[in-house]
């Protein structure tokens, strides 16, 4: 058998299934991983070897191999808590804490039968699109080292993409799965809200952030959310026949056929677009272009969807954004310990009006209710991930406003997802010059993850990209 980390998340499954590997013997090869490499990209803000490798035996003796993510190794980002296990929300203000509790997604991971290695890297509360805190060192994108690796789930990107994990979970309250898998030439799928029991710990007001997966193919992510939507499997006699026909589960085996026409729309529009100046970047612009060639190969519909003007939209998103800061539980000396992004979000949150922030609730109902509309035409809506390729590590702005508009240029087709709720996905279909990943996003209907894994299995393997790692790794 070929080194583990250069399975497939799924073939690595089908392998603990089979015997042919030990929940033991894959949790000690990624943490051999990442004892030799992992401090190379920053993508973990605590490793926890001995707990790993007892959680592992125990798993390997106790736990029944029907469990969807049985022996299966991942790690928690670090604004998940788990008992006993440090988290600091990638914060100096909470520098050793400890939490006894562990939160819900955290226990469905463990009752699914994973084994968590420690906990992935993440910036300040979740709060930026880039993974670099006061707390540990960045999160490099493992192909090309002096580049962020995105953000918030940003360590779980890296250490996915540089092998250090087989696939991991991750959460998206503006594009936090999305922005660090396309950065990082992953698959990233953000489910619709409601879809994962628990959802994020960091969920905040309006509901934004959900739980979801980063991998390296489309099937791996699918075994991953199927994972985490039933943890103690499907009923008997429906995981036999799962089983039988080498699938696991609902979403796994839509990735799995990838079959289906459907009518999709194509846009670059961006609600940021009154607050910033967007400028698509010709490689960004080029991976759109291959995706949609791609698919009207396949014989799907595709028409243009028209633009709309929100105005409203990037007052109200910040308003909300800075709501959610607001509630960080830090005062006096914690609040001097923040980062100066987290420092003016907390501080713009608290000063705002309670009425103010009814107001922008409202108003994300009523968006919610516009967008949906606008795209109900089609099976899913085809945008570029990202407007920019990735900044380099070091490059985000120290004043609160100027950083946070330098993430809207980075990342303006993201966030409007979480406010509808709807489900999207990103996936890797081509690669600028110098070999760095370039993906797309596809917008799907409420509750249209199996349509976005049909898609996205059929565009991995029209663009013939294969799960592997950068050549350094």
């Amino acid at each position: 058998m070929s080194e583990l980390h250069e399975l497939t998340a799924l073939a690595l499954h089908q392998a603990l299934q089979r015997g042919e590997v030990s929940p033991v013997e894959a949790a000690r090869h990624y943490l051999d991983r990442i004892e030799a490499g992992g401090a190379r990209v920053g993508a973990f803000a605590t490793v926890t070897p001995e707990l790993a490798l007892e959680r592992a035996a125990f798993v390997e003796r106790e736990v029944p191999r029907a469990r969807p993510l049985w022996g299966m190794p991942l790690a928690d980002k670090d604004l998940e808590q788990r008992a006993g296990v440090p988290t600091a929300f990638g914060s100096r203000a909470f520098a050793g804490y400890v939490p006894e509790t562990s939160d819900d997604l955290v226990v469905d991971l463990d009752r699914a039968g994973a084994v968590s290695l420690g906990k992935s890297a993440a910036p300040e509360f979740g709060m930026p699109a880039y993974t670099e805190t006061l707390v540990g060192p960045p999160a490099r994108n493992p192909w090309d080292l002096a580049l962020g690796a995105g953000g918030s789930s940003g360590g779980a990107a890296a250490a996915v993409a540089a092998g250090l994990l087989p696939f991991a979970p991750g959460s998206d309250g503006g594009g936090s799965i999305r922005i660090p898998a396309a950065s990082c030439g992953l698959v990233g799928i953000k489910p619709s809200r409601g879809r994962v029991p628990g959802g994020s710990g960091q969920a905040g007001p309006g509901g934004l952030a959900v739980a979801g997966a980063l991998a390296r193919t489309v099937a791996d992510a699918a075994l991953l959310l199927d994972g985490m939507i039933a943890p103690v499997g499907y009923p008997a006699e429906a995981h036999w026949a799962l089983r039988a026909a080498g699938e696991e589960g609902p979403f796994l085996g839509e990735a799995l056929r990838g079959q289906g026409r459907f009518q999709l729309g194509v846009s670059t529009d961006s609600p940021w677009k009154s607050a910033v100046e967007i400028d698509l970047h010709p490689d960004q612009r080029r991976a759109l272009d291959v995706a949609i060639e791609a698919f009207d190969w396949i014989g799907h519909g595709l028409e243009d969807v028209p633009d709309v003007d929100e105005p409203d939209y990037p007052a109200m998103f910040s308003r909300v954004w800075q709501g959610t800061a607001s509630a960080i539980p830090v005062e006096g000396d914690g609040v001097a310990a923040l980062e100066p992004l987290t420092r003016w979000l907390l501080a713009e949150g608290r000063a705002m009006p309670a009425r103010a922030l009814a107001e922008a609730l409202s108003w994300f109902a009523a968006y919610e209710r516009r967008t949906i509309a606008r795209f109900a035409a089609y099976d899913a809506v085809l945008t570029p991930a990202l407007a920019t390729l990735p900044p380099a590590v070091g490059s985000w702005s120290d004043d609160g406003p100027e950083n946070f508009a330098q993430q809207c240029r980075f990342t303006p087709y993201t966030s409007f997802v979480n406010v509808a709720g709807l489900p999207a996905i990103t996936v890797p279909v081509a690669e600028t010059a110098a070999g760095l990943p370039l993906g797309v996003q596809l917008i799907g209907r409420p509750g249209g993850e199996g349509t976005l894994f049909a898609l996205a299995a059929q565009l991995e393997r029209s663009a013939k990209r294969t799960a592997k790692h950068p050549p350094v790794w």
